[in-house]
């Protein structure tokens, strides 16, 4: 991609800052957004498949990025789907991307993930807008952060069947090379792992809601390390890996060569062994550092380690914004987090690493909005 619209963006490391309007920019005009979401993903939950269902949400990112041969472009992870955008020159790739991840679900899972593409005129035709910003966790990685109400939209659209595309011819396979789920499930240590939606009302007044959101994160920040669910130095890891045979499906690795693979890959992490120079205590930081666990899309999503105090604290807190008609909000409650990442090389510190409550998280969150429209 030639656009140097993204790559030109300054990552901001202080998240409280994505709660204000003024730290966003427009999208190009003449780019293209990217939607996916499964359809009947609560009955996926239900059968015990959720884990399967963020795989196929994080692979939406994991296929365009590898499309797009690794070159940054924004994107946000939702548990049961993706949204992203690309310069109108890598409307095509991203749509192959998009349409072969859509038949591998198909295929692999009989999940079906709705897709469409819309140019971001259309969007802001209809009424909407969509800015983007970036946002640093660490030296090496950043998380696109999106605001304007575009992609909610979007996703709308698509859910109502107004917008979508069919998915490639049965067989296709995308490019998933480094899209893993190997970690351990993350056990909440101060009481239960929380996952969280903040979205504005219908007829909410922006300042109004940008207030709302910068106390939403003042409770958080009380909680240890603003409610980051994975202690500091990094998650578990264990043996045989729970992700194995989804990763078989996404690898196309046979499932016995990938259970030599991820013992190899216990034993280092475990044992503390620095293979080639790897550093496994450094690598298991940066995964926690990594992690996306808190969101700005549209809204504020989060998924938070949280005592029951300050979780009543922010529900009483929603629910007077709802009664004043400035937000909506969901809330999902499990005892462990987990994780699906995308690692393009464990020698480097940008991996990636997708965040979402362990028994529904974001999905059951959005099913249970208080204040909808």
């Amino acid at each position: 991609m030639s656009d140097p619209f993204y790559d030109d963006l300054r990552p901001v490391p202080a998240f409280e800052a994505f709660c204000r309007a003024g730290v966003y920019v427009p999208v190009p005009g003449d780019w293209c957004v990217g939607v996916a979401d499964i359809a009947n993903s609560t009955q996926a939950i239900e059968r015990g498949a959720y884990k399967t269902v963020n795989m196929v949400g994080a692979a939406v990112i994991s296929a365009t990025r590898n499309a797009l041969e690794g070159k940054a472009f924004p994107a946000v992870f939702g548990g049961d789907g993706a949204s992203f955008a690309v310069p109108a020159e890598a409307e095509q790739t991203a749509r192959g991307a998009l349409r072969a991840v859509q038949a591998w679900a198909r295929d692999a899972f009989g999940l079906d993930l709705r897709a469409a593409m819309i140019p971001v005129s259309e969007i802001r035709a209809a009424g909407h807008d969509l800015r983007v910003a970036r946002h640093a966790v660490s030296d090496g990685v950043d998380y696109a952060m999106f605001s304007g109400g575009g992609l909610s939209w979007a996703e709308a659209e698509l859910k109502a069947g107004r917008i979508g595309m069919e998915p490639a011819a049965p067989g296709a396979m995308p490019d998933l090379t480094g899209l893993s789920c190997r970690w351990s499930h993350i056990r909440a240590r101060h009481g239960k792992i929380v996952s969280l939606l903040v979205l504005p009302a219908p007829a909410a007044d922006p300042a109004d809601f940008e207030a709302l959101c910068g106390e939403v994160l003042t409770l958080t920040g009380t909680l240890e390390r603003g409610g980051h669910p994975m202690p500091e130095e990094g998650p578990d890891v264990s043996w045989p890996s729970p992700g194995v045979e989804l990763e078989a499906k996404a690898t196309g690795k046979g499932k016995l060569a990938l259970m030599a693979e991820t013992l190899f890959a216990w034993l280092v992490l475990t044992r503390g062994w620095r293979p080639g120079g790897f550093d496994p205590v450094g690598y298991k930081r940066d995964t926690a550092l990594n992690a996306d666990f808190r969101k700005f899309d549209d809204g504020l999503k989060m998924t938070l380690d949280c005592d029951a105090a300050t979780l009543a604290r922010l529900t009483g807190r929603l629910d007077r914004a709802v009664a004043d008609g400035v937000a909506r909000y969901g809330v999902q409650e499990q005892e462990e987090a987990m994780m699906t990442c995308i690692v393009p090389s464990v020698m480097q510190s940008d991996h990636l690493h997708f965040v979402d409550g362990a028994a529904g998280g974001y999905t059951r969150a959005a099913a249970r909005l208080k204040g909808r429209d």
